[in-house]
């Protein structure tokens, strides 16, 4: 008797803990496929080691869609990013010295769950923008109280075309959630900060700060406009610009101390990238 009534008890317990016919995974919906469009900050290379083809692509094994897929426990990555991946390459195919990468938007599928796209910055010429103005060059427009007007018109007619790609994720993976990932923190709000690395720029460095802005607030506009989500990247990695001290620092220099590319995210970089995006599906 009390064997039986131990084991209703049990049975008892057990139903009320165990998930109801509404219950939901909140990881369930991402451990399908998980797609990764995007540049360089996405393949991150000189992170980890390297992987994917084509090897020209310089995708790396510790990149943050590798960290997302970890951590989520998804079935399938395609991490198509590609460094100098521009957004006329998630429709065109991009040839690299070592092979040519398909065009990033062919790897979504109808039943593809998570799609992350971080790309626009090699549309403007930022990264090649900032190696000029460390290096004591001109960087956007000193005059400028804002963003130049340049580079204004420059980032709408991007933003026509991450909102294009935006619409066309939409339709090849219609049960996607999407998330576009923003730029990090690269140079501080203080260029005073940066007065020892690099001492012929300081007067430089806020003309180029506010064109990096602008691209995230293109970027954040577009998500917005077209149903998708924003990873905002900035916040988190803030203090750990290439202005930092090395041993905070989440954003190559120059000179390269950990392997990254230059002015790329370190290993702790893309791990930054990968729990603010985390952060958005959690």
């Amino acid at each position: 008797m009390r064997r039986a009534l131990a084991t209703a008890l049990l049975a008892v317990v057990v139903s009320a803990c165990a998930p109801g016919p509404d219950a939901v995974d909140e990881t369930a919906p991402h451990a399908g496929h998980y797609v990764a469009l995007g540049d360089s900050y996405v393949s991150g290379p000189g992170t980890g080691t390297p992987t994917g083809v084509p090897s020209g692509c310089g995708r790396s094994d510790n990149n943050y869609p590798r960290l997302i897929a970890a951590a989520l426990g998804v079935e399938k990555l395609s991490d198509v990013s590609c460094g100098g991946a521009r957004t006329e390459h998630l429709t065109a195919p991009q040839p690299t010295p070592q092979g040519t990468n398909p065009p990033q938007l062919d790897a979504l599928r109808p039943g593809t769950s998570l799609v992350t796209l971080g790309i626009g910055g090699n549309d403007v010429n930022l990264i090649e923008r900032a190696a000029e103005c460390a290096r004591g060059s001109s960087c956007l427009d000193l005059n400028a109280a804002g963003v130049p007007e340049w580079l204004a018109s420059v980032l709408a007619e991007v933003g026509i075309r991450v909102g294009s790609a935006l619409a066309e994720i939409a339709r090849r993976a219609p049960s996607a959630r999407v998330i576009v990932v923003g730029y990090p923190t690269i140079l501080p709000t203080d260029a005073g900060e940066c007065a020892l690395e690099y001492p012929e720029s300081v007067d430089r460095l806020p003309s180029l700060r506010r064109g990096l802005e602008a691209l995230n607030a293109m970027l954040a506009e577009q998500a917005a406009k077209h149903g998708a989500e924003y990873a905002d990247t900035v916040t988190p990695t803030r203090g750990h610009g290439v202005c930092a001290p090395p041993e905070s620092r989440w954003v190559e220099g120059l000179e390269s101390v950990t392997g990254a590319h230059p002015l790329h995210p370190t290993a702790r970089g893309e791990r930054a990238l990968a729990d603010a995006v985390l952060g958005v599906i959690r």
